[in-house]
């Protein structure tokens, strides 16, 4: 089950991204740290309604923001729309026991048919360049690579911006 988050699921939420950075250091992908994400993150996600949680028999499994505000950062990315009518995903996290097994698709499909239900124009995030799996991942659901922003407190590499135009 997909659902908006709460304050009561930061602390699994923690949890769960701390061991998805683990798995991705271990897999020589530095793109999670101590610096990001944060409950501090978390918490303004709430706040601005943006959190949802995919929910397995009454756990929290993984996580995304659905947001509408758009970053500093991709401010210089030469985007597909105009800047008005999108929403941005970010912190995308399934449970690394349970990835491979189609729940970051249902997370995706979810925020898909939420952002047709909602009238936006597109779909835009960033993923690592050195995480060529979630890269495949975005291209084959047609998210088109527009260039790279850069977060230093998370790496010296490249983030690469996607969108998906509806």
């Amino acid at each position: 089950m997909i659902r908006k988050g709460r304050l009561t699921d930061i602390e699994p939420i923690i949890k769960l991204t701390k061991a998805c950075a683990k798995t991705m250091i271990a897999q020589g992908i530095y793109q999670w740290n101590e610096h990001y994400p944060n409950k501090t993150a978390f918490e303004n996600d709430i706040k601005r309604n943006e959190l949802y949680v995919l929910e397995i028999k009454g756990t929290v499994k993984g996580t995304i923001v659905i947001s509408t505000f758009m970053d500093k950062e991709y401010v210089p990315i030469k985007w597909l729309t105009k800047n008005e009518n999108n929403i941005y995903i970010h912190r995308l996290a399934i449970d690394p026991e349970l990835q491979g097994n189609g729940y970051a698709q249902q997370l995706m499909d979810f925020v898909e048919q939420y952002a047709i239900d909602n009238n936006y124009s597109s779909i835009r995030l960033d993923t690592f360049s050195q995480n060529k799996r979630n890269q495949k991942f975005y291209e084959l659901r047609s998210y088109k690579r527009l260039g790279d922003i850069y977060f230093p407190k998370q790496s010296e590499s490249p983030f690469h911006c996607y969108e998906l135009v509806l």
